[in-house]
């Protein structure tokens, strides 16, 4: 949508100033040895290739061979060296030679770095915007600890003493910020090798404080995008949820049960990661009590404790609040509403109108949770609680393993390892990266094949095969033409150490041994040959609802997220929208013709700013799994509640996948059983019943769910034979879809939901809205 407003003489201004400024890059990994520098130095070497002139100054290799490799050809500045107080030494910016120099690109090290005393300006940071303001542009790294708010935390969760540091919104200041992601595995084979020396803090280096930062490094990566995600929608128009992380707005009200569902809202923001809220409504015209007054106060107190936005609605009537909250849910970019169960009798509610059950036909884009009545049965349990117990027994190790336990270790044992190059797009570099490290293991004297290699014809992948053995194709004729596919027998025959698999969400073609490229993987593993792979974010099967709400495109082609969890290294591949849509203008991706289609379809600016950030959470989010299947305590998205079981009510509508994926994403972040329930109607034929249940069993096993069928009850008795099946299985989370029904069958046989909001009052509902495309565009009054 091309943005015809008039531009302030402001803008007009910062746009002018931005011509004669110079641009600044920032390249932040978790920790040292992360592959900062190297990559920094590689930018370089790529805009040198263009006749861009780049120096560099103040650049620390560490003496690491594949980071000295990247010095080749750059020029280099001499920086002023001086010795600090504890005795090291120190390189500062040589200011006065730079401006002689007069590059377009500065390359540096360390942001966070504090000059010599007397020197012209305080800081590093302080050089590179003065530098910024004479036209230079700059390409510098920073660890993600030196960002202050992201020191004190991680000086909470790891013990690390920060000393120099940079503000926390000095990644506001970038034109783009890149993340170079390395698993704790990596970095700790790597240290194993003996490629990084000179580290500043050894101690850091364990695998569970390298995970915690990795996590804080991809979830603040993710913030930054986000918040250039929110200004594009905003000026395309759009409102509503984004489809990529999560918000919570709980409706509370100034009563004892207020409080109760703001930390239930906390809880539910802090497992999904995602931003709080809440609003409350009063009327102008009523006053409070005092003991109105008094939960008005403590509310305020508990949302500034726990970092929660508070609005407080003036509204004229209780009418009013269903269309308020919904317009406020969209205003405010929020996924999921947490309310409470209505107080009224099934008379009030005909009298007076029942504000959740109005908020299911209201609402659109926006699910709606509503929190379990604490005072039918069960009690308290919506408070988070912190897990003291171990995650495992602590006599496991001593305990003898059965003939099934053992079996399973023994089989584990023997798989190879798999690890997974993971990006947003097509483009970013994952079958590069796998080449990489594929030739960096054959110099280890691996044994490394390239089981399957698609490199759409790009050079730069292509010389990155260099003499990499290609296991040959299969090639079978099949309606008249000659296919090739991946020849697994051929690879396990072969028995490398590792082979390099392209592409994993692939689907073979017919007549193959296997219906997916994943399993042809697990066979592959189960051989006990490593295999490394690519994939990106979009066809995780969990995800598939999200990519469609965000780019419009349903991916056909997906892997279940139990293949991820296979993983013992996932990585992320991280570029920024701009510099992909500028590798796509030079044909470095596609080929020329197809160029111009593709930016105008999947490789348009807001797409790819979603599809970032949507993979930089799910790493994150798995990472988080991670350290804690671990058994660390220092989870950052909070505890979970252990007992928690949910169950998925299903129809045979088109909307059946996006429940039971829902359903998935849920029971997996908080670490519960779940449960998909078709009790019949007859409002299907029976043949193209059957085969429509198959295809949502299969789901639902490919997703790790059980899938329960139950037999066919009247309209009007389906929440009865729900309830007691959810019961029987001791649910406390119950997710349906939000109703198609017309008015007329609601009105002969009644509303599911509604009668649920009266009867399952001891468990939460989610009410899962469905997705309108529309109700994201704003409309012009």
């Amino acid at each position: 949508m091309p943005d015809f407003k008039r531009k302030s003489p402001e803008e007009i201004l910062e746009s002018i100033h931005a011509l004669y400024n110079g641009r600044l890059k920032i390249i932040i990994g978790a920790i040292s040895g992360s592959g900062k520098t190297y990559h920094m130095l590689r930018d370089g070497q790529t805009l040198k290739d263009q006749g861009v002139d780049v120096v560099l100054c103040a650049v620390s290799t560490m003496r690491r061979p594949e980071t000295i490799e990247q010095l080749e050809g750059l020029e280099r500045v001499p920086s002023i060296h001086w010795t600090g107080r504890d005795g090291a030494e120190r390189k500062d910016l040589d200011l006065d030679a730079i401006l002689h120099r007069n590059p377009e690109v500065l390359l540096t090290d360390g942001l966070a770095h504090r000059n010599r005393p007397g020197a012209p300006n305080r800081s590093r940071l302080d050089d590179i915007r003065f530098l910024l303001g004479k036209g230079i542009s700059v390409i510098a790294t920073v660890n993600v600890y030196e960002l202050q708010g992201v020191t004190e935390m991680a000086r909470k969760l790891i013990g690390i003493d920060v000393k120099e540091t940079v503000p926390s919104d000095t990644l506001e200041l970038a034109d783009e910020v890149r993340l170079i992601d390395v698993t704790p595995e990596a970095l700790l084979a790597r240290i194993e090798d003996g490629l990084l020396t000179n580290m500043p803090d050894k101690t850091l280096f364990n695998r569970g404080n390298i995970g915690v930062l990795r996590e804080l490094t991809l979830r603040l990566v993710a913030e930054g995008v986000n918040g250039s995600l929110l200004k594009y929608r905003d000026q395309q128009g759009y409102t509503g949820a984004s489809g990529t992380t999560e918000h919570i707005l709980v409706s509370a009200q100034y009563h004892w049960n207020g409080s109760i569902h703001i930390r239930r809202g906390q809880q539910i923001a802090q497992r999904l990661g995602g931003e709080l809220s809440v609003v409350t409504f009063v009327n102008p015209g009523e006053r409070l009590g005092p003991e109105r007054e008094e939960f008005r106060r403590s509310i305020r107190k508990l949302c500034e404790k726990i970092g929660a936005k508070l609005h407080e609605v003036k509204i004229g009537s209780r009418r009013e609040i269903p269309p308020t909250l919904v317009r406020v849910a969209l205003e405010q970019n929020v996924s999921r509403i947490v309310i409470g169960h209505s107080n009224q009798t099934r008379t009030q509610e005909w009298l007076k109108g029942s504000i959740v059950a109005e908020m299911v036909k209201l609402m659109r884009n926006v699910d709606m949770f509503v929190v379990a009545d604490r005072s039918t049965g069960g009690g308290e349990r919506i408070l988070p609680t912190k897990r003291k117990e171990p995650l495992g027994d602590p006599a496991g190790p001593y305990r003898r393993l059965s003939e099934e336990q053992a079996g399973r270790r023994i089989e584990e044992l023997k798989r190879g390892r798999f690890k997974v190059y993971i990006g947003a797009a097509p483009g970013v570099g994952k079958t590069y990266t796998m080449l990489r490290e594929g030739n960096i293991l054959r110099k280890k004297k691996i044994d490394v094949v390239v089981g399957l290699l698609e490199t759409h014809g790009r050079r730069e992948t292509q010389a990155q095969v260099g003499e990499l053995e290609q296991v040959p194709r299969f090639v079978f004729a099949y309606k008249g033409a000659q296919l090739e596919e991946m020849d697994a027998d051929a690879i396990i025959a072969r028995n490398p150490e590792v082979v390099l698999v392209d592409e994993l969400a692939h689907t073979n073609v017919p007549g193959s041994l296997q219906k997916k490229r994943y399993e042809d993987v697990i066979r592959i593993l189960n051989a006990g040959i490593s295999v490394i792979s690519t994939m990106n974010v979009q066809h995780l099967e969990s995800l598939n609802d999200s990519v469609e709400q965000l780019t419009g495109v349903r991916v056909r082609e997906t892997v279940p997220d139990s293949i991820l969890r296979l993983a013992d290294e996932v990585e992320l591949i991280d570029v920024t929208p701009k510099a992909l849509q500028e590798r796509m203008k030079e044909g470095r991706i596609y080929a020329r013709e197809k160029v111009d289609q593709a930016l105008g379809n999947f490789f348009k600016t807001g797409n790819l700013i979603a599809l970032r950030e949507l993979a930089l959470r799910e790493i994150a989010d798995d990472v988080d799994e991670r350290l804690e299947s671990w058994e660390r305590s220092a989870s950052l998205r909070g505890p979970w509640r252990r007992e928690e079981v949910i169950f998925v009510a299903i129809t045979l509508s088109d909307n059946a996948e996006r429940l039971i994926r829902r359903g998935f994403r849920i029971a997996y972040r908080l670490k519960a059983p779940w449960h998909v329930c078709y009790i019949p109607d007859g409002g299907c034929p029976e043949a193209r019943g059957r085969e429509r249940i198959e295809q949502l069993q299969r789901l639902t096993r490919r997703l790790g769910g059980q899938f329960d069928l139950g037999e066919r009850v009247t309209p009007r008795r389906l929440h009865e034979e729900l309830l007691l099946r959810a019961d029987a299985r001791r649910c406390t989370q119950l997710i349906v879809g939000q109703s198609r029904r017309s008015a007329a069958y609601r009105l002969m046989f009644g509303s599911l939901t509604r009668r649920l909001l009266r009867t399952a009052r001891h468990m939460d509902l989610l009410v899962v809205a469905r997705f309108d495309h529309a109700a994201q565009v704003k409309r012009e009054e």
